[in-house]
Order: structure tokens, then sequence, then C-alpha cells
């Protein structure tokens, strides 16, 4: 979201971002298959609440609202004007700031002791994502965690496996997404972890979507 413009792209998708999230037959259900086991996992891996939670890409609030719920207190990064307006009509009580992952809106002294995203990493480059995680660590606490959720490939022969999967699937849309988007090799995004002085772990939540979790 930082050298690419998605917020019109999210504003148009915010009506219907739910609809496709939990549509069970659609062209990204594989996408978002487990979808709820897959928060909840990006929850388990965060410092125990009440701890401050800083989650970038809060979408229309599903994350957020299981936050709230587990008891932490969640300060919300959001681009999208229309997102944030399907977030403030939920009703949740978090702390909604309109910011990126290279535009961080926190004060010089705020400190949070976790990190999270879902589906939304990938729109950096990644040189962006690099420059992303040395921003991150500068507001996190000692012990803190920066737990994230995203589409990523194992190694060449996954991503080559996948790519031949989604076209014989006939799912253009999801192809197209595969091509456009910076979805990384497991290798390159614990490389730029490492260089920050992290201990990151990859575990896979579905045939799409890989869980991160670092700590210094």
């Amino acid at each position: 979201m930082e050298s690419h413009n998605f917020n019109e792209l999210f504003d148009q998708w915010a009506k219907e971002y739910d609809q496709t999230v939990y549509d069970q037959h659609g062209e990204y259900n594989e996408v978002f298959e487990d979808y709820e086991v897959i928060l909840q996992q990006v929850i388990d891996g965060l410092p125990a609440a009440p701890a401050t939670i800083l989650e970038f890409g809060v979408g229309t609030g599903n994350l957020s609202t299981k936050l709230i719920q587990a008891g932490y207190k969640v300060i919300g990064v959001e681009p999208s004007e229309e997102m944030r307006k399907k977030v403030e009509e939920k009703g949740l009580q978090l702390d909604l700031r309109d910011g990126t992952f290279l535009n961080i809106p926190l004060a010089a002294q705020e400190r949070v002791d976790g990190i999270v995203s879902t589906y939304a990493f990938h729109h950096l480059t990644l040189p962006e994502k690099e420059q992303a995680i040395t921003l991150m660590k500068s507001f996190l606490n000692p012990r803190g965690r920066i737990v994230f959720a995203d589409t990523a490939y194992e190694n060449a022969e996954a991503k080559e496996a996948l790519f031949k999967r989604v076209e014989m699937q006939g799912k253009m849309n999801l192809m197209y997404d595969l091509n456009s988007e910076y979805y990384e090799l497991i290798t390159d995004l614990k490389e730029i972890y490492e260089k920050n002085g992290f201990v990151v772990d990859f575990v896979p939540l579905n045939r799409y979507v890989w869980l991160s979790s670092a700590k210094i």
C-alpha cells in the first residue's frame, strides 16, 4: 500500500469483503479456508492480554473484534476510508488510525507489545517489507512479537505447483492476484526478519497462508 495505490481497490471491496472471506464456494475459498482458525492462531502467538497490540490492515475489523474480545487494547491502522467506515459501523472499541506499514501513525514515544496483520503484508515489495520490519521493531516493547498471516510460498517448486493448480481451476482473478501482488518465498521473508535481529518461525495454516511469528 506504499508505492502502489490500493486504497481505491479496497474502498470498492469494503462492502463485499466479508462476503468474499466467508464464501466457501467462491474463487478465494482456499485462500480463506479456516479463516476463523487463522485469526485465532495470530492471537495465540501474542503476549498475554492485557497488552497493547498494533494491527495493520484492519479491513472490516474481523481480527480486531477477536483481539478486543480477548482483552487486548488495539491500535488499528487502515488506509482505506471505506474500510474504516465499516469498522466504525461495528462499534468496535479500538483506536483506529489512518496509516500504512511504512507510515506508522504512532507518536515517537508510543510502544506496543505486539504487532499483527492478516492478508495485507503482500502489498509491499520485498525491499518495502524489510523497511517496514525495521520501522515496526522501533515501536516494539522488549519481548514484543510480530505475528502475521499471509500468503507465501515454501519454495520455488511450491510456488510453481500452486500456479498450476490455480490455472487448472480456472480461477483467473486469483491468478491475476498471484501475478500482480508481492507474495514471497519463506526463505526471503526469514532473511529480512533475521537481518533485524528477530527469531522467526513459519507455520502453514492452509494451502496459501503461512503464520509468521517473530520475536527478538
